[in-house]
């Protein structure tokens, strides 16, 4: 076998695999798995570690290289394991020369020395992003990734993916425009942004353009892009040039994810947020005036540490308030090292309780976003001949096999999950 890559998290770990896998057989790694672990919750970890177990003894002979996320951030912890011959620093592991210098340690006559097994540098060191075409994307994949951003200049006070990622930095815009012209001219019809913090793009580049500057280059400089997606971002980091393009572009898909977290000031300040509840009220309320078809999205963690009930309850109404269809409920996990781990924590218990709560109420609403499409006329990208995304991000059924990129397609109904069409 070649080079088989594991990932765990977010988007932006799933596009960064494809650049690892790249650059790893680039340097004539051969029979090795590579783990791309996060390291957003504890959980996140431990799956990573079960799998490195499970991987090992399924297959005794491969080597094993984690890298990613927890592994910048616990890599002695790894580095201990047994079952690991190397672990890879977080921005290494995009650089052939660190896959090279894998490669290499490998080979050594006596085998891998242990004062090699850790090759991870300081992540707070880096201050620049190379921009990663990618060769490996399949020409005419309906849907591919563009890395724009890196890292994060914000400490809120439950997380760690800054000390796994690094400070923010940015590709510059004409290195971005330039790929996604190659990506059109390949055959993909929609091209979804991505970065760790994309609201913070910009700020280390000259002239500190702002993400909406970028989505506007973009869709003026490469006219023949059928759809551009905008991945997670900070509500109250969105500029004028990006609410005119959610306004004035229908290549712009009306579908928003937000980093809101909780709907209760106290939490919000103590988390170390820089929106209120109101703010996230009034941006939802301004982009429907603007789009009145927009699909809002959110992340909103539950039981974080001094959370009462009655502070959950305002998360909870803010599905409501802010008119949500899609939510990503995070268990609150402690992160150690984070100032969050050090306040005062909530019972397990009530942090489950109130997690299936915020979930049932996602259920909830996407059921009513699911009940109001039927009879519409959407946009539909075919990701296959039986599945795809409407402009909203829908998921879509389709009746029968159907060919192209992007067709018109009426909603006949849904399962409670997906929405149903059939070909016009």
């Amino acid at each position: 076998m070649g080079v088989e890559v594991v990932t765990f998290g977010c988007r932006l770990n799933a596009f960064e695999a494809e650049v690892i896998r790249s650059k790893a057989e680039g340097a004539g790694l051969s029979d090795t798995i590579v783990i791309n672990s996060c390291a957003v919750t504890n959980e996140a970890v431990a799956q990573a570690r079960q799998s490195i177990r499970k991987l090992k003894r399924e297959r005794p002979g491969a080597r094993i290289v984690v890298t990613g996320c927890a592994a910048q951030t616990q890599a002695a912890m790894f580095a201990d394991m047994a079952e690991v011959d190397r672990v890879v620093g977080n921005d290494d592991k995009l650089h052939g020369d660190a896959w090279q210098a894998t490669r290499t340690a490998f080979e050594a006559p006596f085998g891998i020395d242990a004062s090699e097994k850790v090759a991870v540098a300081d992540i707070m060191a880096v201050t620049e992003m190379a921009p990663h075409l990618l060769d490996g994307f399949e020409r005419g994949l309906p849907r591919v990734f563009v890395q724009v951003q890196n890292g994060c200049d914000h400490r809120c006070t439950f997380c760690i993916i800054p000390f796994g990622r690094g400070n923010s930095r940015s590709v510059p815009m004409g290195a971005v425009v330039e790929q996604v012209r190659t990506l059109v001219e390949r055959g993909h019809a929609e091209i979804v942004l991505t970065g760790v913090d994309l609201t913070g793009y910009g700020a280390d580049l000259p002239g500190a353009p702002k993400l909406g500057m970028l989505t506007r280059q973009i869709l003026r400089h490469v006219p023949e892009l059928k759809r551009l997606r905008i991945s997670s971002i900070d509500s109250i980091e969105a500029d004028s040039d990006l609410l005119d393009a959610i306004a004035g572009d229908a290549r712009l898909m009306p579908h928003l994810h937000l980093s809101l977290q909780s709907g209760d000031d106290m939490i919000l300040k103590r988390m170390k947020r820089r929106h209120s509840r109101q703010d996230a009220i009034a941006f939802c309320d301004q982009v429907r005036r603007l789009r009145p078809d927009i699909a809002f999205g959110a992340d909103i963690i539950a039981g974080f540490p001094t959370e009462t009930e009655e502070m959950f309850s305002r998360s909870l109404d803010l599905v409501e308030e802010c008119g949500l269809t899609f939510l990503h409920v995070f268990p609150y996990s402690p992160r150690p090292g984070t100032p969050a781990a050090r306040m005062p924590q909530v019972d397990g218990g009530a942090i489950k309780e109130r997690a299936r709560r915020l979930r049932a109420a996602g259920e909830a609403a996407l059921l009513r976003r699911l009940d109001a499409e039927v009879g519409a006329t959407r946009e539909v990208l075919i990701e296959s001949g039986t599945q795809g995304r409407t402009e909203h991000f829908l998921p879509v059924a389709i009746e029968r096999d159907v060919q192209g990129m992007v067709r018109a397609m009426t909603i006949r109904g849904h399962d409670g999950a997906r929405l149903i069409a059939s070909g016009r």
